[in-house]
């Protein structure tokens, strides 16, 4: 099954929604928007790259992205995920992603593990235990489409 899986979750995929569902039981949140954006991809040779952003961010005002003001690298920052390295799938229904890279530095070189399930062209990612994010703890609940060939 789990070889069936690693076959199955090989290409690209679109960001349907992004949800945090804190573990007190508060409402929801949407950390990049109701509607992000982003790509995953997951390699025959056992890599993944995750890029997630909020729609509508605005352009630096220099047009050169090594010249910006604090204001906007942080506006930048808070709407952009990004990591990737190697991925396995550990048992059914569950896979690991290690940060090779990270635009976030405190995940560099961890191993995360996720919960997945796949449903035709439909991938489910979530946290498999809660993280902080916002001062608060919550689970990650991440919906993905197979992306349409390029």
């Amino acid at each position: 099954m789990t070889g069936t899986l690693h076959a199955q979750l090989i290409g690209a995929w679109t960001l349907v929604s992004y949800v945090e569902r804190p573990t007190d039981g508060s409402a929801p949140s949407y950390p990049l928007g109701e509607s992000p954006r982003g790509l995953i991809l997951y390699t025959p040779d056992g890599y993944m790259s995750a890029q997630l952003m909020r729609p509508g961010r605005p352009a630096f005002t220099s047009g050169d992205w090594f010249v910006a003001t604090p204001e906007e690298l942080a506006a930048q920052a808070m709407g952009y995920i990004a990591y990737s390295g190697p991925f396995r799938i550990e048992a059914e229904g569950l896979l690991s992603h290690t940060m090779a890279v990270s635009l976030f530095p405190n995940w560099l070189g961890q191993t995360q593990p996720r919960l997945v399930s796949l449903e035709g062209d439909t991938l489910r990612l979530s946290t498999a235990s809660p993280i902080r994010s916002g001062g608060r703890e919550v689970t990650y609940h991440l919906t993905w489409r197979r992306a349409a060939a390029g």
